[in-house]
């Protein structure tokens, strides 16, 4: 699969407090480069100048209508007729395959902690989305299903940031697979940046996955 020239493609900020969301147009595509005229701004309407090695969430809908996204870069710029920016195109494989009417849930292991009026637990999530998730639990807990609880959940990033998103949640069940204690939980009050935030985190480690799919002798 390749994108075509005249594909419209929305570029995110990967590492910011602010949402910003921009929208450009493939303009050619040269080995693993993609040509864009400049993006715009979506909220603003204004053209955006966008800085040599700035990194994006970039994505894309087929003409089959399936939507896919992709890290990329800003390499430089060309003048020409009109005047592009160069993005670097990774290799179809490593196009992640989004659906628009849910959340990508990603099986990866974050510190989270849970707290129930004094009580307060240090666990690790089974896997984590932007609308909620699933953690290990270890021996008796004071919370059961129905219950709200606040969360303090920790994203490392691969560039070395670290984001703490605090919210509000809803236990929503506690069961036991496979020997071993689970409670899925639902984020029930988080604020657009902190969603964001998980948002790109598990398309980060979903990335990850898919290169150890890839090569699993080179991880």
């Amino acid at each position: 699969m390749e994108i075509k020239i005249g594909t419209q493609l929305q570029l995110e900020p990967t590492y910011t407090e602010r949402l910003e969301k921009f929208r450009c147009k493939v303009v050619e595509q040269k080995d693993n480069i993609l040509y864009i005229d400049y993006p715009v701004n979506m909220v603003t309407k204004k053209t955006a100048f966008l800085i040599d090695g700035s990194e994006f969430r970039a994505t894309f809908r087929t003409e089959d209508k399936q939507s896919f996204a992709f890290n990329t870069e800003v390499v430089g710029r060309k003048a020409g007729n009109i005047p592009m920016i160069m993005l670097h195109c990774p290799t179809p494989e490593e196009f992640i395959k989004i659906q628009r009417r849910e959340y990508v849930r990603v099986e990866t292991q974050v510190d989270v902690a849970i707290q129930l009026k004094d009580y307060k637990y240090q666990l690790v999530t089974v896997d984590i989305s932007a609308g909620g998730l699933a953690v290990m639990l270890k021996g008796q807990v004071a919370f059961a299903e129905g219950d709200e609880v606040k969360l303090t959940i920790v994203l490392p990033f691969a560039n070395g940031d670290v984001k703490y998103v605090i919210t509000e949640a809803l236990i929503v069940r506690i069961f036991e697979k496979e020997d071993k204690r689970i409670a899925t939980i639902q984020l029930t009050d988080t604020d657009d940046v902190d969603q964001q935030h998980i948002v790109r985190f598990c398309f980060e480690r979903q990335l990850v996955n898919r290169r150890k799919e890839m090569n699993p002798f080179n991880v």
